[in-house]
């Protein structure tokens, strides 16, 4: 039998679909119990992403395909998401796609600074490397990422925003 944690780990974004909620960094844990009972816990990009229901939805259809009868998704919020979680394999997939993948973060205490002008930043074309990018909009199909052109190829694209 599949392990629990395989078969979340294999569960897809449901707004990012080239990546996983483990490549993500949502899914914090998996634990399985006597009675093929299942808890898993998830920490959401932020509180109001619209996916997490959806997210909750599929691990528990997933896991109960699988076999494990008793499924029950928590949600944990502390410590708040960050794009630090994405994994390597998960930064690589969003290249691949053609959406570049966040810069580093970097640990942080306390709550979390709102910035009130978007910050500065270079972001590197995913399709030719370039760094002559300009930003066309600070939100894009989802409220994580930002829709960039790069000003080398001409080409449109996303970029996952630091969070």
């Amino acid at each position: 039998m599949v392990t629990a944690l395989e078969v979340a780990s294999g569960v897809l974004d449901p707004e990012l679909p080239v990546l996983t909620l483990a490549d993500l960094g949502v899914l914090r844990s998996v634990e399985e119990h006597a009675g093929g009972r299942v808890v898993v816990t998830i920490t959401p990009t932020y509180t109001g992403c619209p996916a997490l229901e959806e997210m909750r939805a599929d691990l528990r259809r997933r896991l109960r395909a699988a076999g494990y009868a008793d499924v029950e998704v928590r949600t944990e919020l502390s410590p708040a998401w960050t794009t630090d979680w994405i994994s390597p394999a998960g930064r690589r997939k969003l290249l691949a796609h053609g959406i570049a993948p966040p810069g580093p973060v970097g640990p942080r205490s306390g709550p979390v600074p709102l910035r009130l002008t978007p910050p500065v930043s270079r972001v590197p074309c995913p399709r030719c490397g370039s760094m002559r990018t300009t930003e066309l909009s600070r939100f894009s199909a989802t409220a994580c990422k930002a829709l960039r052109r790069c000003e080398s190829c001409r080409e449109p694209f996303e970029h996952v925003k630091e969070i």
